[in-house]
């Protein structure tokens, strides 16, 4: 059975991969700081997540709703990990597929950017 799965994983990379597909672009913490650093990005269900150049993050699924705060920082091979003030904490990887940026969750789903703005106070 343990062979079975091996060359399950083996013979589709996207679920060995946790998600990143063959064409995703992973990026560097330099690249990674320039994307996020001072951003709001904005995802097609109206979900925002706002990166502050202090370091600090905010996510909010509505405009009006609720804002789960936190500190965010970022590292080589696309990853971007928040440590939420509430306690809990998770990494999620931004990558580029072709021109569309994409986030990538730690169980693999795929949340394509609608939107990249000057995150203002």
């Amino acid at each position: 059975m343990r062979l079975a799965l091996f060359l399950l994983i083996l013979a589709f990379p996207a679920v060995a991969q946790d998600g990143v597909r063959q064409g995703d672009r992973l990026l560097s913490q330099d690249q990674m700081q320039a994307l996020l650093s001072g951003q709001v990005i904005e995802f097609f269900d109206g979900s925002k997540s706002r990166y502050d150049v202090d370091g600090s993050y905010g996510y909010t699924y509505t405009d009006d709703g609720p804002v789960w705060r936190g500190r965010y920082e970022t590292f080589d091979d696309s990853r971007v990990c928040v440590d939420f003030d509430n306690g809990s904490a998770r990494c999620d990887l931004f990558v580029q597929d072709g021109e569309r940026l994409v986030l990538i969750t730690a169980d693999g789903t795929r949340f394509p950017v609608r939107n990249r703005s000057v995150a203002t106070k």
